[in-house]
């Protein structure tokens, strides 16, 4: 594929985010972009699942995409289709920051950022940690809700509404919080979307971390 997280509005397909190391991002796809032909043939009028599967194809096959920017700009991007590898989590220490960018939220992060902040630790001159959410278009809530609760000691971290109200849930934080109270400055951008939004949200409400970048996705 290409290695990009899409939805469909107004009868285009719309990025939600460019996954890292991808195709895409490489090719300078942004969050927002409107695809509007796919090898010249128009996307209006198709399904999500008909684009989706004319983007994806053998890897090494070339597909043209017709971009629509927020400026108006119309790109004709060329991009050659790989097998879409995803590592969701990168970290590394950084004038005395421990740096976390979680690309997507997947099965094993809450492993992978365990294991990142614990080899952090051994480092006595980590002064405060980042999360990088940008452009990551969410995935489990189940881990969402696990990555929120690493950094706070209480408090809800969300809930669902349902017109039953039997099915109402709410989940709350655990004592604990993996870093010890440090500084956390949580990164996102329009690409910042769901599980990603969530996380975001809930260490904004309980005054746990900064957030910096853009207004998210708002999914």
């Amino acid at each position: 594929g290409l290695g990009i997280e899409v939805t469909l509005e107004s009868g285009f397909v719309k990025v939600i985010s460019p996954i890292d190391d991808t195709p895409a991002s490489r090719a300078g796809i942004l969050a927002g972009d409107l695809i509007t032909h796919l090898d010249d043939e128009p996307v209006l009028g198709m399904t999500l699942s008909e684009a989706v599967s004319i983007m994806r194809g053998k890897a090494g096959s070339k597909i043209k995409l017709t971009v629509n920017r927020e400026d108006n700009k119309t790109l004709q991007i060329v991009i050659t289709r790989a097998v879409i590898e995803l590592k969701a989590v990168k970290a590394k220490i950084q004038n005395n920051i421990g740096y976390i960018r979680v690309s997507s939220f997947n099965q094993k992060v809450d492993t992978q950022i365990i294991k990142a902040i614990s080899k952090f630790k051994k480092d006595n001159k980590i002064i405060g940690y980042v999360l990088d959410l940008r452009n990551n278009p969410g995935g489990l809530l189940s881990q969402a809700i696990e990555i929120s609760d690493f950094f706070l000691d209480n408090g809800e971290i969300v809930s669902t509404k349902s017109r039953k109200a039997s099915e109402n849930r709410k989940w709350f934080a655990k004592k604990g919080d993996l870093i010890d109270g440090k500084t956390l400055i949580v990164l996102i951008n329009y690409g910042s979307a769901s599980a990603s939004e969530i996380v975001a949200g809930a260490l904004q409400d309980h005054k746990r971390a900064i957030i910096l970048g853009e207004n998210s996705y708002g999914k």
